[in-house]
């Protein structure tokens, strides 16, 4: 096991926190000091969607003095629960690229419905908001699709996977948007959860390495790599 290293969790106030899959549905949770750039935790065989794996993750980290102002995060209900649980007042910053990659996904390629159209269009402006000025006109910009589409598409029965989609899109847009822009108030809460998908991208990198570690050995093996590698 890997010493503990000298953190100073009471100044890491702007965080970044993400999972990824390594083995099926096991992989990695991390939390990251946005305005360092490096690893705070990482922990291997833990769900992002389950809640007393979250609190097993976060708890001994508040224990030790974490006390963070705000969260960037992909979206995943049970973390936002979690996050607001063990600190109330925390701002959650939802990951733009999450937002705009999944969107895009849901109103496909090339779309043929006009309310698709639209929407597509939306999604493609939402990781370029620079400004409170282009918040707001984005924010009109979904308004106005609301009041045009949105509500009559809510009230239509599914029919097929594009329509099926359309909503799915939909819903994430208006649950996520009173924690998009965020960032807008403070140059410390990064957008998106890039810092930590670029370590998770040199992590399995340095991994595919030492593919025939045995399953025993994995979680040590994440804990070393956290230990020597937090950036």
């Amino acid at each position: 096991m890997p010493p503990d290293r000298n953190i100073d969790y009471a100044h890491c106030q702007y965080l970044i926190f993400d999972g990824t899959f390594l083995h099926g549905r096991k992989g990695i949770l991390a939390l990251m000091n946005a305005r360092t750039n490096t690893i705070i935790a990482a922990q291997y065989g833990l769900s992002e969607s389950s809640q007393p794996h979250l609190m097993s993750f976060f708890e001994p980290l508040k224990q030790k003095g974490l006390n963070p102002l705000s969260c960037t995060v992909d979206g995943n209900p049970q973390v936002i629960r979690t996050l607001k649980k063990l600190w109330p007042s925390i701002t959650i910053q939802r990951c733009l690229v999450h937002i705009q990659r999944q969107g895009l996904m849901w109103c496909r390629q090339k779309p043929k419905r006009p309310d698709a159209v639209k929407f597509r269009e939306i999604f493609l402006q939402v990781p370029y908001i620079k400004t409170k000025f282009h918040k707001e006109r984005l924010r009109s910009q979904i308004l106005e699709w609301e009041n045009r589409y949105g509500q009559r598409i809510a009230q239509l029965p599914e029919r097929g996977w594009v329509l099926s989609d359309l909503k799915r899109a939909r819903s994430m847009l208006l649950r996520a948007l009173p924690d998009m822009f965020r960032y807008l108030d403070s140059s410390h809460i990064p957008s998106s959860t890039n810092g930590l998908e670029g370590y998770f991208s040199r992590l399995k990198q340095h991994y595919r390495h030492h593919r025939g570690l045995a399953p025993s050995k994995r979680h040590n093996y994440f804990k070393w790599y956290a230990h020597f590698r937090p950036r």
